[in-house]
């Protein structure tokens, strides 16, 4: 496994499908270390359109949500191929995104243990932070 991961590669990793897969590259990978990938907002991205009319944003759930499958990513090694499964969630979102936005998604393992994962995560829009925070990855 080695960047960039275009959305195939990425695929073949972790089990995530459209709509739901949140990571279109992968363009900074260590596994079992940490990983740097892109989330590209469209305009005419399926949830904008409730969320919320005449003012589109992107839900921050969504935005963990990336966050999470980054992570995943991060923490897969040769005697670790599965994804982990979302275990714990604390982010914090400091500003809203509208699109068009490409959301720089970074995670850094800072704690294993035999059956979970911690991460140090961060989402970025043009160099500003927009969430950060850190989740809990479970294995096995």
């Amino acid at each position: 496994m080695t960047a960039p991961l275009d959305r195939d590669g990425i695929r073949a990793i972790i089990p995530h499908r459209e709509p739901f897969l949140l990571v279109d590259e992968v363009t900074e990978l260590e596994p079992g270390v940490r990983a740097v990938g892109r989330y590209l907002v469209k305009p005419d991205d399926w949830y904008l359109a409730g969320h919320f009319p005449g003012n589109p944003l992107v839900p921050g759930v969504l935005i963990a949500e990336a966050l999470a499958q980054v992570s995943g990513l991060a923490g897969t090694t040769p005697d670790v191929s599965e994804s982990g499964k979302l275990a714990h969630v604390d982010v914090r979102f400091d500003h809203p995104v509208a699109p068009p936005a490409d959301i720089i998604l970074k995670s850094r393992l800072t704690r294993h243990m035999p059956k979970l994962q911690y991460y140090e995560v961060s989402a970025e829009v043009n160099g500003k932070v927009v969430a950060r925070g850190s989740l809990t990855l479970s294995r096995g």
